[in-house]
């Protein structure tokens, strides 16, 4: 579920004159029953509350007194969010013949026109203080504190995001609460000011009004509600106006939509798919979403603020992973370099299945992102593609050749996105596997920094794709060298050495590796490969090493050199950039599975 909170306001909101009608708690009784949260969010006074409202035990929390303060029913428990108002204060505005004065735990209450009294007393003593408005109602509180401040405190000690909260009110000082959730919504009574400011408005009065809220989050979680509410989708990029484009949408963003995006990130290597998946994860970050991505080969652990588990010397434990994704705001990046291949589909559906259950009760991972995704999915059966739930939404999967899927993934992909030069190629792959009949008119060349968008509508219909310039990621993308020298590299990413006869099929995952093998083999298949360009390519392409490409490319320019010399040329530049172990274990390289040689890291 999308929608776990709903955070309402008391007065002329789920209160009418102070009272909640039967009808009203029914429908939050219903909600409730969903496995839903309803939070009540006031500018009253806790005291006064509990005195005029016989429910409270239908709220999880409430945050009272504008923000100052958070109740829980079940235990009756009160936390402070705020100082109490200074004494001073509080004199003065009694001095100053001020009738209609609440003093609470941590604000002063009164009503116009007395808001002049205490904009005079908040001058006068030189206090650090402000003041909101209800309607005719004022309330006098500590700077910083408003409804907004209180929902997340309590939101926190829910261990439940804001992204999944709903938030409704009718008047001034519920601006702070709407902008705090991820959807927003205003009575039919609500003031024009914060009608024209919430996602949705809506038709009935009051408690009226929070009903016909409850009934569309029962039907559908808002999805249909929230396909016009752009405000909180994935930036993309900037669409690319093709020559014989005549529509108006050039330069418009394109976005994923979080109710509904299954997508399939694809492209060559170096085409581009790690760098858009970057940005995509800081964006995600920086707008409060919590993601859980699952990464082969340790590309992302230098995103600031997503934190890694797992590294290329340990597996990460799949309730490592779970218990970290209870928190709302972390974000996790699994990498799965100690993980085997032939065990990361198993791994896969373990950890797939602890996220189902965390969004069931808490509407988290807000994303799903799965890097080379074809090592979980695979075409063949596995375990993994037996626990995909029919509702993935939303969830991110890179690879590098679609039709390397399992069909019941790509039968859940909603938009497929082809990244860089060759996208054109990819897409026809995709549409191949996917059984979906290839679009016409494809533009001619996707450049570096490009994508080329494909979406299928919600009746299952695909339309023509699109030229997307992405938004380009902040981070920058750091050589892993441990991962390159003593890791373990995906198959379609390892050196594979085969000679010029194509009899060997010796593969190597990571430089020690390289290095050892290329020390064995014979000089024909070294110079077979040295000449073609291949130690460069891969250095380049895979290792993302422009300087130790051009130092291979320049030892194998050089035919006087023997294979002996060209050899120890190559080692020493590896060696001067990275580390080698003293003692590096060596796997199977010859293990049942290893990879076909598909893809442009094989030589």
């Amino acid at each position: 579920m999308r929608c776990m909170v709903l955070a309402s306001d008391y007065d002329n909101t789920l209160a009418e004159e102070g009272r909640v009608s039967d009808a009203t708690w029914e429908a939050v009784d219903r909600l409730r029953a969903s496995g839903r949260h309803m939070v009540l969010v006031t500018g009253r006074e806790l005291d006064d509350l509990l005195t005029l409202c016989d429910r409270v035990d239908r709220f999880s929390l409430i945050v009272a007194e504008n923000g100052g303060v958070i109740y829980s029913p079940a235990t009756r428990e009160r936390t402070l969010l705020a100082p109490p108002p200074p004494p001073e204060f509080v004199e003065a505005m009694k001095a100053s013949g001020v009738r209609h004065l609440g003093v609470s735990q941590t604000l002063v209450a009164t009503v116009k026109p007395y808001d002049e009294q205490a904009h005079a007393a908040i001058r006068d003593l030189g206090l650090d203080l402000h003041v909101v408005y209800n309607g005719d109602a004022v309330m006098v509180l500590a700077p910083g504190v408003s409804k907004a401040s209180g929902l997340l405190a309590a939101l926190e000690k829910m261990a439940l995001s804001p992204r999944n909260a709903v938030g409704v009110g009718d008047a001034q000082n519920d601006h702070a609460l709407l902008d705090a959730c991820e959807i927003s919504a205003a009575v039919g009574n609500a003031i024009d000011a914060l009608k024209a400011h919430a996602d949705i408005v809506l038709d009935r009065e009051c408690g009226a009004g929070v009903t016909e809220l409850i009934e569309a989050i029962l039907e559908d979680d808002l999805a249909s509600a929230s396909e016009h509410l752009t405000r909180r989708h994935l930036v993309l990029g900037e669409r690319v106006k093709a020559e014989d484009d005549k529509s108006d949408q050039s330069g418009d963003t394109e976005t994923l939509a979080p109710q509904d995006t299954v997508a399939l990130i694809a492209g060559q290597s170096g085409g581009g798919k790690s760098t858009l998946i970057t940005g995509l994860m800081e964006r995600l970050s920086e707008s409060g979403y919590q993601f859980c991505a699952l990464d082969p080969e340790g590309d992302f652990d230098s995103l600031e603020d997503a934190l890694p588990i797992g590294d290329a010397e340990t597996a990460p434990k799949a309730d490592d992973v779970t218990r970290l994704i209870h928190q709302p705001s972390q974000s996790v990046v699994v990498n799965l370099m100690r993980v085997s291949f032939a065990e990361r589909p198993t791994y896969c559906a373990t950890v797939l299945a602890h996220m189902q259950k965390t969004r069931a009760l808490t509407g988290r991972p807000h994303w799903m992102i799965f890097d080379e995704a074809h090592h979980f999915f695979p075409a063949s059966i596995n375990a993994a593609d037996e626990t995909l739930p029919d509702q993935l939404a939303p969830a991110l999967f890179a690879t590098v050749h679609p039709n390397q899927l399992s069909a019941r993934l790509l039968d859940r992909v909603t938009v497929f996105i082809g990244a860089g030069p060759g996208a054109q190629e990819t897409l026809q792959e995709f549409a191949q596997a996917a059984g979906i009949d290839e679009p016409a008119g494809l533009p001619d060349a996707i450049e570096t920094g490009e994508a080329l968008v494909w979406r299928r509508d919600r009746e299952g219909h695909w339309g023509t794709p699109i030229v997307v310039r992405i938004e380009p990621a902040k981070t920058q993308r750091r050589r892993h060298v441990r991962k390159y020298a003593e890791g373990m590299l995906i198959p379609e990413r390892s050196f594979y050495f085969r000679g010029p006869d194509d009899k060997l099929n010796l593969r190597a995952h990571n430089l020690v590796l390289f290095l050892e093998i290329a020390e064995g083999v014979d000089e024909d298949t070294w110079l077979f490969h040295l000449r073609r360009g291949d130690y460069s390519t891969w250095f380049r392409d895979v290792i993302g090493d422009a300087t130790l490409a051009d130092e291979a490319r320049e030892i194998a320019a050089d035919e006087a050199l023997s294979a002996a010399d060209s050899f120890e040329g190559i080692r020493k530049a590896v060696e001067q950039r990275y580390t080698q172990p003293e003692n590096p274990v060596l796997p199977n390289i010859l293990a049942p599975g290893a990879n076909n040689g598909s893809g442009t890291s094989s030589a």
